[in-house]
């Protein structure tokens, strides 16, 4: 896309449309969108940084997720304090698994579209379509995906017409599915669910929620190399997002680290964790 020596927009940014930002930029700026980049051939998937992992799990009115810090490039710890759960718009978050610079900028345009929407339309997607155009966002990656380079995020949202939270995962090619209660992508998300699967339950607090949602990271930390854990001295936790009817909020580091420390003192006496009752 060219721009006038004036100063003045180009035509494209003129002319109306659809509310849909990803259907302007593949109309005039197709090469900016992440899907359509030509990388060659090969396996890049152990040259570039991948995250893992993400959980998420429904309480009574609302949804957490929770997600490490570590981010791997084959057997190195490229990074310890990476942010894996973001915002995706005021009702909404989003959490990645996989290549993580792609990752990143698959959720900054998800962002994007949906801010786009929402100031063409004046209102807001439900969460029904915000969970549809992330799926056509990891379908247009499908190509780098063949290459080692998948994004496979978590989404979750307040449904303001349900009253509740719920949680959307999605393979590669962009298939979409609505999970039921809790939920965990990444390569530690077999351990972080066999965890929820104990420690879930109907009913539970923010509060329990969140402290469930860490003890599964923790655990899964425990068996999957990839995952990092609290990171007691530099006092690296994980990112915890909540959304409520009131919006998005993220949980102050200080509110995590308190949490995080009551778990690590019980593991000191239970390597294991917390016990589920058999009946």
């Amino acid at each position: 896309m060219t721009f006038d020596a004036s100063g003045r927009l180009p035509e494209a940014f003129l002319t109306p449309g659809g509310s849909s930002f990803m259907d302007f930029l593949a109309g005039h700026a197709p090469d900016l969108l992440p899907g359509r980049r030509n990388l060659g051939t090969g396996d890049l998937s152990k040259d570039v940084p991948h995250g893992t992992t993400i959980v998420a799990a429904t309480f009574e009115g609302g949804v957490v997720m929770a997600g490490d810090r570590r981010a791997t490039m084959g057997n190195i710890i490229a990074q310890r304090d990476i942010e894996k759960v973001f915002p995706a718009d005021e009702y909404s978050c989003v959490g990645i698994a996989g290549s993580a610079g792609l990752a990143v900028e698959m959720v900054r345009l998800f962002q994007v579209e949906l801010e786009h929407y929402e100031k063409l339309e004046g209102t807001t997607l439900s969460l029904d379509g915000k969970s549809n155009r992330l799926s056509a966002l990891i379908r247009g990656n499908l190509a780098m995906a063949m290459q080692g380079l998948a994004v496979v995020p978590l989404f979750a949202g307040y449904d303001h017409d349900l009253k509740g939270g719920r949680i959307f995962s999605y393979d590669p090619t962009g298939g979409r599915y609505e999970e039921t209660s809790f939920h965990s992508v990444g390569s530690g998300s077999l351990f972080a669910r066999g965890a929820l699967k104990k420690l879930y339950r109907d009913g539970m607090s923010a509060t329990d929620c969140v402290t469930a949602t860490i003890q599964a990271l923790y655990d899964a930390a425990d068996d999957d190399s990839a995952t990092g854990g609290p990171d007691m001295a530099r006092r690296i936790f994980p990112v915890i997002g909540v959304v409520t009817s009131d919006g998005y909020q993220r949980m102050p580091e200080d509110e995590v680290g308190a949490i995080v420390d009551s778990i690590v003192a019980a593991r000191l006496q239970r390597p294991d964790g917390p016990a589920a009752p058999l009946t």
